[in-house]
C-alpha cells in the first residue's frame, strides 16, 4: 500500500512539474491593447483568449518547440516557434491586415467591377444595363469620367488621347482587333460580347508595367471563371437574334454565344441619311473552355465574325456621292493558365493570335488589308507576405501586316511592314499598413522594325486619410509604336512618348461612392507629316508635341433612393497638340472640353419593370473653317442626347426589353465638311455631319432555360 502511494505521488508531482505557463500582453502597433485575441498553441487546445488589458496566460503540458498563435480580426495572424519554457511575459504586437476590406486600395486612374474588387466604381452588368450602351461595354465605359464623347466614332477617347491610345486585353492577352468595321460617321462597337466576362478594369492613365504599348490607357476584360449553372439564353431582336448555352461538368464547362444581326429590316422601317446598297449584315461566335485543375485554371476563348455591307454616302465634293464597300472576317483565339506553384508562387502563361482581313471598295479604290498578329506571355508572382509581392515577366509580340491597293490609275500595289517587340517587366507591391501602400515596377521593351530599345518607370503612391477615404498618386512613362496607316508605309521613326501624372481622391461609403481625379499628360515624340493624306510620297518625323491636363470627378448612389441606383460623371479637359500635318499647336478636333454623363436606374415592384436613362452632354468640338483665319478656329455646338430604357419580366425567366437613343431627337452636328474650291465669291460651301439617324429604336424578347427555373437576362439588358 505504501508502495502504490509514493508512486501516485510521484505521478502527481511529475504532472504539475510538467506543466508550463505562458503568458503575455498583446497590443496593436500604437500600443493599445486588444481584447478578445485567440492565444493558442499550433495544433493543440491549449489556448486562451486576452482580457481587457491585452494580457493572457495558460497552462499546457506539451514541451519542446512549439508554435504560438495569435489572432484576431483586421489584424495579420501572428507566430512564433521557440521552447515553451522561454514563451513568458511575452510582449506581441499584431500588424493590420492588410487585406481587410477597409486597406487601402491602390487607385489612382483605374475602375474596377468584379467580385474580386475592394472598390466597384462600375459593376460588370453596368455594361449591358445603361441606356445609351446598347449592349456594348465601350458604350457603358463612355458614361465614365476621362472620356470624350465622340459619336461619329464609338471608340473610346480617354484624357486627350486617340482611341488608339487605348489598348484593350482579354484574360491579360492583347487583343489586337477589338471594334467592328465601320464606314466615316457611323459609330463602331466592341466586337465582343459583355455576357462571358465578370471582370472589368479600366485604367485611365498610371496603369501597370505589365501592360505596354498604349499612351493613354488600358481595359482588361476577364472572362468567368466558373458558370454557376447549365443554361439556355434566347433572344430575338428588331436587329437580328442571339443564342447561348452553357454546359457545366466536374471540373470543367464550355459556354457558347452566337449573334445574327442584319439592319435592313430595321432601315427598311427606318431610313437614315446614307443611300444603302446593302445594310450592316454580320454572323459572329464566341466560345469559352475552362478546365478546372488542382491548382490551376485553363481558360481557351475564341472569337469569330463576319461582317459586309455597302453604301453610299453624302459628300460636299461627289455629286453622286461616295460608294462605300467593306467585307471583313476576323479570327481571335485566346488561351491562358494560371496556377500555384507552392505556397508562394504562382504562375500565368498565356497567348493570343488575330487573324484580320478586310476588302474594301472606296470610290475606284480597291484595298485589302491582311493582318496576323500573336501575343505570347509569362508571368510569375512570388508572395514573401501580405505586405511584399513580387511580380515579373516577360511577353513577345509580333505583327504581320499587308496592304494590296489597286485603282483604274494604279496597277496593284503590295507593302507594309513585320514588326516584333519583346518586352520584360518587374513590379513590387508594398503594403506598410492598412493606411499606406506602394506599387513601383519597371517595364522594358525592344522593337525589332527601328531597333529601339525603351524604359519606362511607373510609381503609385495610396495613403488612407480616414476609414473611408484615401488620396493616391501615380507617375508613369508610357511608349507606343505609331500605327499600321504609318509603318506600312515607312520604317524610320520611333515609338510615342507620353507621362502621366496622376493625383487622386476617393471616398466610400455604404452604396456610395466619390472620386475626384486630377492629372497632366506630357505627350512627345508624336508622329508628324508633311502632306494632307498620307500615301508614299509623305514625309514622316517625330516632331510632334502636346499635352492633356483635367479634372474628372464621379459620383455613384444605389442607396439613397429605394430601387434606384444612379451615377454622375464629369470630366474638364484642356488639350493641345502640334502633330499630323497641323501647322501648329491646337486642340484637337476628338477633345471636348465638358463632358457630363448622368446614368440612372429605376425598379418598379408592381410594374416587374426595371427603366433607366442616360443623358450625355459635351461641349462643341473644334473644326477648321477655310473661310476664316487660323486652324481649328471654330467649334461645334455642344452635343445632348438622352436615352431611355425598358425591361418588363412577362415572367421570371421571359423578358420584353425597349430603349431608345437620343429620345428628344436632339440635333447633333459631328462637324462640317467643306468644298475642296471656293465660289465665285471666293467662299468654300460647306454641309454640315450629322449622325446617319437622329434616333435608333429598339426592341428584344429574351428567354432564359436554366436548372433553377427563376434566371433571366435582366442583368444583360
Amino acid at each position: 500500500m505504501k508502495t502504490l502511494i509514493a508512486s501516485l505521488f510521484v505521478l502527481l508531482s511529475l504532472s504539475i512539474t510538467a506543466q508550463t505557463t505562458i503568458s503575455g500582453l498583446v497590443t496593436n502597433n500604437k500600443g493599445i491593447a486588444i481584447e478578445g485575441a485567440n492565444v493558442y498553441l499550433e495544433g493543440t487546445y491549449d489556448g486562451t483568449t486576452t482580457d481587457k488589458k491585452g494580457k493572457f496566460s495558460f497552462t499546457t503540458t506539451e514541451t519542446g518547440l512549439q508554435t504560438l498563435v495569435v489572432s484576431y480580426i483586421s489584424y495579420e495572424k501572428f507566430t512564433m516557434s521557440g521552447d515553451v519554457s522561454f514563451l513568458k511575459n511575452l510582449k506581441i504586437k499584431l500588424r493590420d491586415d492588410v487585406n481587410a476590406l477597409d486597406a487601402v486600395v491602390l487607385s489612382a486612374g483605374t475602375f474596377e467591377a468584379g467580385d474580386n474588387s475592394k472598390v466597384n466604381a462600375l459593376k460588370p452588368l453596368d455594361v449591358v444595363t445603361t441606356a445609351s450602351a446598347l449592349g456594348d461595354f465601350v458604350g457603358a465605359l463612355q458614361t465614365l469620367p476621362g472620356t470624350a464623347t465622340v459619336a461619329e466614332d464609338g471608340r473610346l477617347f480617354v484624357r486627350g488621347g486617340e482611341a488608339e491610345e487605348t489598348q484593350i486585353f482579354i484574360d491579360g492577352i492583347r487583343v489586337f482587333t477589338p471594334y467592328a468595321p465601320t464606314t466615316n460617321n457611323t459609330p463602331t462597337r466592341g466586337r465582343y460580347s459583355p455576357f462571358l466576362f465578370d471582370g472589368i478594369t479600366f485604367s485611365t492613365g498610371g496603369y501597370s508595367a505589365e501592360y505596354g504599348q498604349a499612351l493613354s490607357s488600358v481595359l482588361l476584360l476577364n472572362t468567368i471563371d466558373e458558370p454557376d449553372q447549365e443554361k439556355t439564353d434566347i433572344g430575338i431582336m428588331t436587329v437580328g437574334g442571339t443564342l447561348g448555352n452553357t454546359q457545366k461538368w466536374d471540373k470543367s464547362s464550355l459556354s457558347v454565344n452566337t449573334s445574327y444581326i442584319n439592319l435592313s429590316p430595321y432601315i427598311g422601317l427606318f431610313p437614315d441619311r446614307n443611300d444603302w446598297k446593302k445594310p450592316f449584315e454580320t454572323l459572329a461566335g464566341e466560345t469559352v473552355f475552362r478546365q478546372q485543375f488542382d491548382n490551376g485554371l485553363l481558360k481557351l476563348y475564341s472569337a469569330f465574325d463576319t461582317s459586309n455591307f455597302e453604301l453610299t454616302q453624302d459628300d460636299i465634293n461627289y455629286e453622286d456621292g461616295v460608294h462605300f464597300k467593306l467585307k471583313n472576317n476576323n479570327l481571335y483565339f485566346n488561351g491562358s493558365y494560371q496556377g500555384m506553384l507552392n505556397d508562394t508562387w504562382s504562375v500565368f502563361g498565356g497567348m493570343s493570335y488575330t487573324y484580320a482581313d478586310e476588302k474594301l471598295n472606296i470610290i475606284d479604290n480597291n484595298i485589302r488589308d491582311q493582318e496576323h498578329s500573336a501575343h505570347f506571355k509569362l508571368k510569375l508572382k512570388k508572395r514573401f507576405s501580405n505586405r511584399f509581392k513580387l511580380y515579373f515577366g516577360n511577353e513577345y509580340f509580333t505583327t504581320n501586316f499587308n496592304e494590296a491597293f489597286a485603282s483604274e490609275f494604279v496597277d496593284k500595289t503590295n507593302y507594309g511592314y513585320n514588326n516584333n517587340i519583346f518586352a520584360s517587366y518587374v513590379e513590387a507591391d508594398i503594403i506598410f499598413s492598412k493606411k499606406f501602400a506602394l506599387k513601383a515596377g519597371l517595364r522594358a521593351e525592344n522593337t525589332s522594325l527601328f531597333n529601339e530599345f525603351t524604359v519606362s518607370p511607373r510609381l503609385s503612391l495610396a495613403y488612407k486619410t480616414s476609414a473611408k477615404s484615401q488620396v493616391s498618386l501615380a507617375y508613369g512613362n508610357f511608349y507606343q509604336n505609331p500605327q499600321s496607316n504609318v509603318l506600312k508605309f515607312s520604317q524610320s521613326v520611333e515609338s510615342q512618348q507620353t507621362n502621366h501624372f496622376i493625383l487622386n481622391y476617393q471616398l466610400n461609403t455604404e452604396g456610395r461612392i466619390f472620386r475626384a481625379e486630377a492629372y497632366y499628360k506630357d505627350y512627345s515624340n508624336l508622329i508628324k507629316y508633311d502632306s494632307e493624306f498620307i500615301d508614299f510620297d509623305t514625309n514622316f518625323s517625330n516632331d510632334g508635341y502636346g499635352f492633356a491636363k483635367g479634372v474628372d470627378l464621379f459620383w455613384r448612389d444605389n442607396k439613397s433612393i429605394k430601387n434606384t441606383d444612379y451615377w454622375i460623371s464629369y470630366s474638364y479637359l484642356d488639350s493641345k497638340r502640334n502633330y499630323r500635318n497641323y501647322p501648329m499647336e491646337a486642340q484637337p478636333y476628338f477633345a471636348n472640353t465638358h463632358n457630363l454623363s448622368v446614368v440612372g436606374k429605376y425598379f418598379i415592384d408592381a410594374w416587374k419593370s426595371q427603366v433607366g436613362f442616360s443623358y450625355t452632354y459635351a461641349s462643341g468640338r473644334t473644326y477648321t473653317n477655310p473661310n476664316l483665319e487660323g486652324f481649328l478656329n471654330q467649334k461645334t455646338k455642344a452635343y445632348n442626347s438622352l436615352s431611355l430604357n425598358w425591361a418588363y419580366l412577362i415572367s421570371q425567366q421571359k423578358i420584353v426589353y425597349f430603349s431608345i437613343n437620343n429620345a428628344l431627337g436632339n440635333k447633333n452636328i459631328n462637324g462640317y465638311q467643306y468644298t475642296n474650291t471656293p465660289d465665285i465669291n471666293g467662299d468654300f460651301a460647306r454641309r454640315a455631319i450629322r449622325p446617319a439617324a437622329d434616333q435608333f429604336f429598339f426592341i428584344g424578347f429574351f428567354w432564359t432555360i436554366s436548372e433553377d427555373n427563376t434566371s433571366n437576362q435582366l442583368d444583360n439588358l
